[in-house]
């Protein structure tokens, strides 16, 4: 029974009954809100439809059966890889999501790597001199850009760049990187600028927040004591210290972007895993909305799992936890 009290084993035991609660939750809210498939698919003219044909489509779309018995045998679809079937498209969810999935994955990766761009170097310049005019003036910054919500920077840059410059490749239908890619770079170049401004303050607080706390640790000061120099003391001691939790915030900004960067794809017209769950949202496509969102929750689980594997490897201190 010892395997059982490990910290990793522990992690996947809870990451499983996360996503069985993430599934449960979605089976029961998607079925609060007024309306289903049929009155999505045929609007008002639903009204119009005889007993007869209601139970009919009931039955095409599984409605007829108890809520418990809708619930089990999707998940049991899932379990066995069918993630059901779009019924607009008529397009199995495993292949809609293949398609969407690595167009959200490079927004976030490329979303990523601008945050720690740009919030890392603040981060220390602004821990370098605390409480004085660079580390205010950067403090401001981050709250500026905490304070300008996505979509409203979202949408003033791509504006003012196609009325101002005439340049907005986003206009020009998706490509993928795989495509064409050229043009997929100049078409994510906006989207990523957007959540990684929006990505950074947190890193940049995370960063400067991690280096005052080491620079007040003992070791810090016996270091500095017995002469080791200041380059190597900020490098190896403060700066490698400092990023450990850079890393914990980094996984939990990546397992969000997978599910929180629909307000960017809708804007900017890509065709990702954000945009597919509120399509599936506005058709009442229980099956695309149920297996997407918990893909969804799965990455995020594995993201957070694989950050955690991280964190113990580069601090040794967590390996006892």
């Amino acid at each position: 029974m010892m395997y059982l009290r490990h910290p990793i084993t522990r992690r996947v035991g809870e990451a499983v009954l996360t996503l069985v609660g993430v599934s449960v939750l979605t089976f029961v809210l998607l079925r609060v809100v007024p309306g289903n498939q049929i009155t999505a698919s045929y609007g008002t003219a639903a009204g119009e439809l005889s007993p007869e044909q209601v139970r009919s489509l009931e039955a095409y779309y599984g409605l007829d059966k108890s809520l418990p018995v809708q619930y089990f045998d999707w998940l049991r679809g899932v379990l066995t890889g069918n993630l059901g079937v779009s019924t607009t498209s008529h397009v199995s969810v495993a292949q809609l999501t293949g398609q969407a999935l690595p167009n959200t994955i490079e927004l976030a990766v490329l979303s990523i790597l601008v945050g720690l761009l740009l919030g890392v170097p603040l981060g220390v310049l602004a821990a370098s001199r605390p409480g004085k005019s660079r580390d205010n003036l950067t403090q401001l910054s981050s709250l500026l850009a905490l304070s300008v919500p996505s979509f409203l920077l979202a949408t003033v840059l791509a504006s003012w760049l196609a009325n101002n410059f005439g340049w907005y490749p986003n206009g020009e239908g998706f490509r993928t990187l795989v495509q064409d890619p050229g043009l997929n770079l100049q078409q994510m170049i906006l989207p990523v600028l957007v959540l990684g401004i929006s990505i950074a303050p947190p890193v940049l607080q995370t960063t400067r927040t991690a280096i005052l706390a080491i620079r007040a640790e003992d070791y810090v000061r016996t270091a500095r004591a017995k002469g080791v120099p200041e380059r190597r003391l900020q490098t190896r001691h403060i700066l490698r210290n400092a990023l450990i939790p850079v890393v914990t915030m980094t996984g939990l900004q990546f397992g969000f972007l997978l599910g929180g960067a629909l307000v960017a794809e809708q804007i900017f017209a890509i065709p990702g895993i954000g945009r597919q769950v509120l399509l599936g949202l506005t058709q009442k496509e229980y099956a695309v909305v149920q297996s997407t969102v918990l893909i969804i929750a799965t990455m995020f689980v594995l993201v957070n799992l694989l950050t955690d594997l991280v964190y113990r490897v580069v601090d040794p201190k967590a390996r006892v936890r």
